[in-house]
């Protein structure tokens, strides 16, 4: 099939039945806009020229669409899906003898199934992509010679313009269709609007097909899932929680031990080891990988980043490496309520427990921050104790400093350590301390002011009226 398909998807409507100003194909499937789920989808298709039709919010769509040698073309006003196909044509490859024509707003749509279509329509024959629905409302309906499941096909009705028998057909035309490219540039021409809706309908190109001779055939998609559009919230909820249904089943079918496969949500890629559990309500976004081991806790949020064999990430648990993938070292623990920031790299065994956050540093094997701390822009040393309240105070206002902890440091707690600053390894800082200046080695270094005692002083009390 090298290069013999023109590819175009339309992503034109307003879909106002979304009631949002984003623009319905920018709505999200799994954190990813419903178009891009087709295009990177087709991407796997050689084609001659990729082409999507853009309308209502066009700039925004076309800001939020990534795919290679894309082509824009758009439809200024929506007259229906045949007049947004025509807008497409001056941008076709005529040396590609078929056209490929998707939704945008359908983005489980697969490789397979496209492919099939596209090889149905072998650049002869008009090929529909049909599903057959227990409810098949909104679709428009497959007319058949004698209406047999077998029957040639002789058209499509629209829903609106659907008689009462006819809408009792199930089988629905899922908008999706492979067309001669030489032959659709002809029908487009002759398409006309009149019907209720006054627009230019692409199904109308089926009966000038029949009329021509030209073989209409349709092919049925694997499942309902894969040719489902969104037209409301409802739809969209609904999809995302079949696609989820599905990379939940996948994974448990590869091992993973999924407490609760309705409570789990992708937004990215997951690869993992095996003997992985994970409880209910996690979240994972971008890249993942989870090692030989690697327990997560319920409700935890882990984007971009990487777990080595045996962690443990304790619940809530939020790990974020959108900027600078994150690190967790192998036998580690994590939480609860802890938040890894981008650049975070523990080493083996190192502990993180409640409210400890750590942003662009680096813990040794071994290290330890149990509670209550933040450390930021720093290099910690093997078996740091850091103790609950520390942080590492590492913006001076306009520039961000490193702090540098040698191994085996005990720092107390509710110590402010002010970057740019170093502490010699097996250092101890006493509870309380504000460190300015370079800690030597083994010692012990308290800054604080002397305790002091002003017997029978009396609080301030209110003035009375």
């Amino acid at each position: 099939m090298a290069s013999t398909i023109n590819l175009v998807v339309m992503a034109a409507g307003k879909g106002t039945r979304m009631k949002s100003a984003t623009p319905k194909v920018l709505h999200p499937i799994a954190g990813k806009p419903l178009v891009q789920h087709v295009l990177d989808t087709m991407a796997l298709l050689p084609a001659a020229a990729r082409i999507v039709i853009t309308g209502h919010g066009a700039e925004a769509v076309e800001a939020r669409t990534r795919g290679e040698a894309l082509r824009f073309v758009r439809q200024m006003p929506q007259l229906g899906t045949g007049h947004a196909v025509q807008q497409a044509l001056p941008a076709l490859d005529d040396s590609a003898p078929i056209t490929l024509i998707l939704n945008g707003d359908t983005p489980l749509v697969q490789e397979a199934t496209a492919r099939a279509l596209a090889e149905a329509c072998g650049g002869t024959k008009l090929a529909l992509l049909t599903v057959v629905l227990d409810d098949p409302t909104g679709y428009g309906r497959i007319l058949r010679e004698g209406q047999r499941p077998d029957g040639a096909v002789l058209g499509i009705k629209e829903h609106k313009d659907a008689s009462e028998a006819e809408r009792q057909i199930r089988e629905g035309y899922t908008g999706m269709m492979a067309a001669p490219t030489a032959a659709l540039r002809r029908w487009l021409a002759a398409l006309k609007n009149d019907n209720a809706q006054g627009e230019y309908y692409l199904t109308d190109i089926v009966a000038m097909a029949v009329a021509e001779g030209v073989p209409v055939v349709a092919t049925q998609a694997a499942n309902e899932t894969e040719v489902l559009g969104v037209n409301d919230p409802v739809q969209l909820a609904d999809l995302e929680r079949r696609f989820q249904r599905c990379e939940a089943e996948a994974l448990m079918r590869a091992g993973v031990r999924l407490l609760d496969p309705a409570r789990f949500d992708l937004r990215g890629t997951l690869t993992h080891g095996s003997d992985v559990e994970i409880d209910v309500g996690c979240v994972f976004e971008g890249h993942v990988h989870l090692a030989d081991g690697v327990k997560v806790g319920a409700h935890c949020v882990i984007k971009n980043a990487r777990l080595d064999a045996g962690a443990v990430i304790h619940p809530f648990t939020h790990i974020d490496g959108e900027s600078q993938p994150v690190q967790v070292g192998a036998g580690a623990l994590i939480g609860p309520f802890a938040r890894l920031r981008p650049g975070a790299t523990l080493g083996r065994e190192v502990h993180i427990g409640n409210f400890v956050e750590v942003k662009n540093s680096s813990l040794a094997d071994g290290a330890k921050a149990n509670h209550l701390a933040y450390l930021g822009d720093a290099t910690v040393g093997e078996r740091v104790n850091y103790g609950a309240g520390a942080i590492t105070a590492n913006y001076d206002g306009a520039n961000k400093h490193r702090t540098v902890i040698g191994a085996d440091v005990h720092v107390g707690s509710n110590c402010v350590l002010v970057a740019p600053l170093t502490i010699g390894a097996g250092a101890t800082i006493g509870g309380g301390s504000t460190v300015t200046k370079e800690v030597p080695a083994g010692g012990l270094t308290v800054a604080r002011a002397r305790q002091a005692t002003l017997p029978g002083w009396q609080r301030p009390v209110k003035a009375k009226k």
